[in-house]
């Protein structure tokens, strides 16, 4: 689908002469890798790709390989320069140009990681640690939006971030949102697939749960949409993690009813203000239980106050309602938080987007840096980690969590509630299993900045935080959400191509997916036997064992 018949054109070949004659000191087999894929590209589409625009060579122009590079990606772990990078770039302009891409990565033998976004935690997007060369297919430049506000549906493509989706429905509609995430930098092709959880979740489930369609290319470049993939490829791609089945070129999601007045609010307690945990405990066994409308964030900050270090509970709220009816919900089931009128805004749901994105405020919010591709928390070094909370985690373990916080400085932990939509679904209802019985996902966060000469030991104190909260959340297994990937969880030290170390593989997989992890392997095995499509953590066919 989408292959024309080669065609000899003087202007082409002029055209490639003129590229490769900029290579005059590159190694023959990486000039030889790239035009061979060029020559291949352009024999099996008939769609026109400036290659000005669209290829993107170290050799060629360094610093602005680097650039394109480093455009989206958020963790600058994965950029520093002992990191593999990839022998080229190549940005498609239109959908052919990936089944092209597919057709001619598998022909001539070349391994490739595909990028939409940029948020992927441990760079398994566009950084391959396990074989090389490779080269980063980067669907930046496929981002078209079409809302249908009658047909209460939306079509976008993979490159398109989630702030440019929302700030699109909210030009069509005030009363229609998305079950997407948080961050407006997010790219909402890899971010469905993983499940897409936001401040929406507890009345409508995760985005993937809200999934009508897609449109994506498999192992041999033919493009496939619902039907044609069938129902349990198209429950595979709705949460079993990017980069194991196709190429995601488009998600067609159901829109959800908002009101044209939500209230927001940010209610901030410090450690010695709530010395006892009586309002964090309090947050732990109402929070689940909330009526659905309602979503109560905690994040726990290291700060300064008055010189000594402590840390700050901030209490973020989205209500879908106005700040009266909110305030009769609060008194009734936390009023230990202290909720007042004062600490409750009014606004519209796409100004509540960016008052919960961590964007500096104003009144109104500025929606336009929705369309921003960077991240308000800006380009660092992290490294993050996850768990899920069955039971409310006791005071004896709340203090020595916040004591080992303390030891740091740029420490974060957020706590996200669950209950409500997210109790109704089956765990078996899509891949992500994280459903009934969770009160909160927990997520652990560390940064640093490129001054910092010990970055090992930030590592090794966010693994030993990790280690403590052992005892207090989910086991057997210990899960973990797929969007906060971690190859702490069993790192595959296989460099031999194609093979996976299925031992590994079960780990990390029973801890994503628990028992779905199993169907997975098992679609894997019927639609890419192969392993066409892998990385450190992609599901493995039954073959690779």
């Amino acid at each position: 689908m989408g292959v024309s018949k080669p065609v000899s054109s003087i202007s082409y070949v002029s055209f490639l002469a003129v590229y490769f004659s900029f290579y005059t000191i590159t190694p023959i087999c990486s000039t030889s890798l790239q035009y061979g894929f060029i020559n291949c590209l352009h024999r099996n589409t008939n769609i026109n790709f400036p290659l000005e625009n669209t290829f993107f060579t170290p050799e060629r122009n360094a610093s602005i390989f680097i650039e394109v590079l480093e455009s989206t990606a958020q963790n600058q772990r994965y950029l520093t320069k002992s990191m593999p990078k990839p022998d080229f770039i190549f940005k498609p302009v239109h959908e052919s140009h990936i089944q092209a891409s597919i057709i001619c990565s598998k022909k001539l033998g070349i391994h490739f990681r595909v990028r939409s976004g940029g948020h992927d935690y441990e760079g398994v997007s566009y950084v391959s640690q396990i074989e090389e060369p490779f080269i980063l297919i980067d669907l930046s430049k496929l981002r078209q939006i079409d809302v249908d506000i009658k047909d209460n549906t939306v079509w976008v493509q993979a490159g398109a971030t989630i702030g440019e989706l929302y700030y699109r429905i909210a030009e069509k509609s005030k009363i229609h949102g998305c079950p997407a995430g948080v961050y407006p930098s997010l790219g909402i092709g890899g971010h469905i697939t993983g499940g897409a959880y936001g401040s929406l979740m507890r009345k409508f489930g995760l985005a993937a749960d809200n999934v009508l369609d897609a449109k994506m290319v498999d192992g041999n470049g033919k493009l496939l949409d619902r039907t044609a993939m069938g129902e349990d490829l198209f429950w595979a791609i709705r949460g079993g993690g990017g980069g194991s089945f196709g190429i995601i070129l488009s998600w067609k999601i159901k829109l959800v009813p908002v009101p044209e007045t939500l209230t927001v609010f940010t209610v901030s307690k410090t450690l010695e203000q709530d010395a006892g945990f009586k309002i964090l405990s309090k947050w732990q066994r109402v929070a689940d239980k909330l009526v659905e409308d309602l979503f109560l964030r905690v994040f726990l900050s290291v700060a300064r106050n008055n010189g000594t270090k402590t840390v700050t509970m901030s209490y973020i709220g989205q209500f879908l309602g106005e700040k009266g009816t909110l305030m009769k919900v609060m008194k009734k089931d936390f009023p230990e938080l202290g909720l007042t009128l004062e600490d409750c805004i009014e606004m519209s749901w796409i100004e509540s987007i960016v008052y919960s994105s961590g964007y500096p405020t104003s009144s109104p919010p500025p929606t336009d840096v929705l369309l921003q591709a960077k991240s308000p928390l800006g380009e660092v070094y992290f490294k993050a980690k996850s768990d899920f909370a069955k039971e409310p985690i006791p005071v004896l373990g709340l203090k020595g969590m916040f004591k080992k916080l303390l030891e740091e400085d740029a420490a974060l932990v957020i706590w996200t509630p669950y209950g409500g939509m997210m109790d109704k679904i089956p765990e078996s209802e899509i891949p992500f299993p994280h459903r009934n019985g969770t009160i909160f996902m927990i997520q652990y966060y560390r940064s640093w900045t490129d001054s910092e000469k010990r970055p090992n030991k930030r590592m090794k104190w966010i693994r030993e935080l990790y280690s403590y909260m052992t005892p207090y959340v989910s086991s057997n297994p210990r899960q973990a959400y797929v969007n906060y990937r971690d190859l702490d969880l069993g790192e595959n030290k296989n460099k031999n191509n194609s093979k996976v170390n299925f031992i590994e593989a079960q780990i990390w997989g029973a801890k994503y997916y628990k028992d779905n992890f199993s169907r997975l392997v098992r679609i894997k095995t019927k639609v890419d036997p192969d392993n066409f499509f892998r990385h450190e953590q992609s599901i493995p066919p039954l073959s690779s064992s």
